[in-house]
């Protein structure tokens, strides 16, 4: 599948004990429940998604794929109408050639990636474009396993690091901001545009339209949406116009 040949707005489905949520800066027992994750992935094609971002929360925490079946419903359900990004507990080149054959066309690395660099090397030698290395930023630091340890690493460089092997996109998300609709940090999101040649997927802050536009601008080649859809701050088809 092309990689993201216009600007798109992508919106996620953040899937928690089987269900639809959306949780504020990534901590468990906040934010807001959307029910089944399969609904709620229909109403976003039906509502002109060309590509869906599917995590398994659950999974991010613990390590494992906690909520396999409710993501494969998903694919079942809509895989062959829009592109497919699935992160959340994929923590080996298996979990990913799992996902990438069920008909994913995407699979998100976080932990897995900074912990063991060479299997983003490793499942892009079989699946060329596939990997899209998640870099969560917190106080201008990657970290990892849900977003509860540092890494020391810059996310510009990281990003740097994961397009020589073999990394297909970069999604950025800014901790500091995700879920608090409250504003982009558009520099942050230069910041790793300007460190790499793949496309660079920013997440986190969008609140309004304004925001949507100047991710765009800042060179994103999409933006993942959460909050602000499911809170009605803005239409899907409003954001795709915009």
């Amino acid at each position: 599948m092309t990689q993201f040949p216009e600007f798109e707005v992508v919106p996620a489905v953040d899937v928690k004990d089987g269900e639809t949520v959306q949780l504020v800066g990534g901590e468990p027992g906040t934010g807001s429940r959307h029910g089944d994750p399969v609904e709620v992935a229909e109403r976003w094609v039906r509502e002109g998604a060309r590509t869906l971002h599917l995590v398994d929360l659950d999974g991010a925490f613990v390590g494992e794929r906690e909520n396999a079946p409710a993501l494969e419903a998903i694919v079942d359900a809509v895989g062959d109408e829009v592109g497919l990004q699935v992160g959340g507990g994929i923590r080996s080149a298996g979990d990913a050639a799992a996902l990438l054959d069920r008909g994913v066309d995407r699979v998100i690395l976080g932990t897995a990636a900074v912990e063991n660099p060479d299997v983003v090397a490793e499942i892009s030698a079989e699946y060329p474009g596939s990997v899209m290395v998640s870099l969560d930023a917190k106080d201008g630091e990657v970290v990892v396993s849900g977003w509860t340890e540092g890494t020391g690493l810059d996310p510009a460089e990281a990003a740097g690091r994961y397009e020589e092997l073999g990394a297909g996109a970069v999604l950025f998300t800014d901790v500091d901001v995700e879920g608090r609709l409250e504003g982009v940090n558009r520099e942050a999101v230069e910041r790793v545009v300007d460190a790499v040649e793949i496309p660079v997927v920013a997440s986190g802050g969008v609140a309004s339209l304004a925001d949507v536009r100047e991710l765009r601008e800042a060179g994103a080649a999409a933006v993942v949406v959460g909050t602000a859809l499911y809170e009605g701050r803005f239409t899907l088809r409003e954001a795709l116009d915009a």
